[in-house]
């Protein structure tokens, strides 16, 4: 009897080990957004620095951690970790990974230089920014490219993780508009503005596109269950992200193109980024709605509760961009709302996160394909 008891515990481990997915970088994106968004905060708050400080440094271990685990993952239990791509739900989460890499990359320009050192924090901020934006180039093409080819997709499959491959360029670019200051000037410079920008339209319009698929879908078959309506709060990821790439562009087009072109960058991101906004905060007000009518009738805590974590934190950054831009107090006040919310919620998600993991609840098997749920009123 000693011997089965010994023998199992070890299979059990493997087991849990083998269900560990992409979207566990997702906790990572949720907590280092914490951090960034905080950095950049138009409003200085007793004690803020000291706080963003910590988040971040919690965040890039969390980061090494789970580099560690999932690689683990990828060597022990190959066919498994392989499947993740061929699974239509799993496979999406892909993208978080890149974007984990490019939010601790950001930080590491924000927060890195009064911890690490100046020198250090560049340089640990371009290879992560290096390695996110290869990532994320290349989730942004295969995913869709499987959808097209090789996943049983129905009219109503959209759901707002469809957003995650096809986004990681979006969050390159911001972090490559943080790395133009530290650039020597010239031809460099110039081509990380301008890519930073193509980055942000490859990004911008597929996104759209998947945007108004998932109302779409909202519209003709409902919320499609309980489980996946935490990832509408996703939508605002590129919506929030895009304000904030259109702001820091034009900040820091000054300098690296002609005067006219880089007086036109700052105007396009007002001009684009408060309608954008609008619908940012419509889009809150449905999510909100459906969040809340949702867990009256018991949704359950899952990993796609962080998706009320990173999407908000981008809209805090682009809530940011508009109040340094616009100069108005209203978006210095709505910055400071929303990032209380985000406060509120990554705490509520994290502690539920670290509870669910060690009883267990958290390494559930992975569904194999999305369950849609038509509309039924009494639901």
């Amino acid at each position: 009897m000693v011997r089965k008891t010994a023998a199992a515990e070890p299979r059990a481990g493997a087991e849990v080990l083998g269900r560990i997915g992409p979207n566990w970088f997702a906790a990572v994106m949720g907590t280092g957004i914490v951090a960034t968004a905080g950095a950049i905060l138009p409003v200085r708050l007793p004690g803020l620095q000291g706080f963003t400080d910590v988040v971040w440094v919690i965040a890039a271990l969390l980061l090494a951690v789970l580099i560690v685990v999932v690689g683990g993952h990828w060597l022990r239990h190959p066919t498994v970790a392989r499947s993740h791509a061929r699974n239509p739900q799993m496979a999406h989460y892909y993208g978080a990974a890149p974007m984990a890499l490019n939010t601790i990359g950001a930080g590491a320009v924000l927060l890195g230089p009064d911890l690490l050192g100046q020198r250090v924090a560049i340089d640990l901020a371009w290879a992560l920014w290096s390695a996110g934006t290869i990532g994320g180039l290349f989730t942004a093409v295969s995913i869709p490219y499987l959808m097209f080819t090789q996943y049983n997709v129905t009219p109503d499959s959209a759901f707002g993780g469809w957003l995650m491959p096809v986004v990681p360029p979006m969050v390159s670019a911001a972090g490559g508009a943080l790395l133009i200051p530290h650039m020597a000037p010239g031809a460099g410079q110039q081509t990380m503005l301008y890519g930073c920008y193509a980055m942000f339209g490859l990004s911008l319009v597929a996104s759209l596109i998947i945007i108004t698929m998932i109302w779409s879908r909202l519209v003709l078959y409902g919320t499609s269950g309980s489980a996946r309506i935490p990832t509408l709060w996703i939508v605002l990821g590129p919506l929030g992200q895009s304000i904030t790439v259109a702001g820091l562009l034009g900040s820091h087009a000054a300098g690296v193109v002609a005067p006219e072109l880089a007086a036109g960058m700052v105007v396009f991101g007002v001009l684009f980024g408060v309608p954008v906004w609008g619908f940012g905060m419509l889009w809150i007000a449905l999510a909100l709605s459906l969040t809340i009518r949702t867990l009256r009738r018991g949704m359950p805590f899952a990993l796609t509760w962080w998706s009320l974590t990173f999407p908000v934190g981008t809209f805090v950054t682009g809530t940011t961009q508009l109040a340094i831009h616009t100069g108005l107090p209203a978006f210095r006040v709505a910055a400071v709302v929303l990032y209380t919310a985000l406060l509120t919620t990554w705490l509520l998600v994290a502690i539920r996160t670290a509870g669910g993991s060690l009883r267990g609840q958290l390494f559930g098997p992975v569904p194999t394909a999305a369950v849609p749920v038509g509309k039924d009123p009494a639901r």
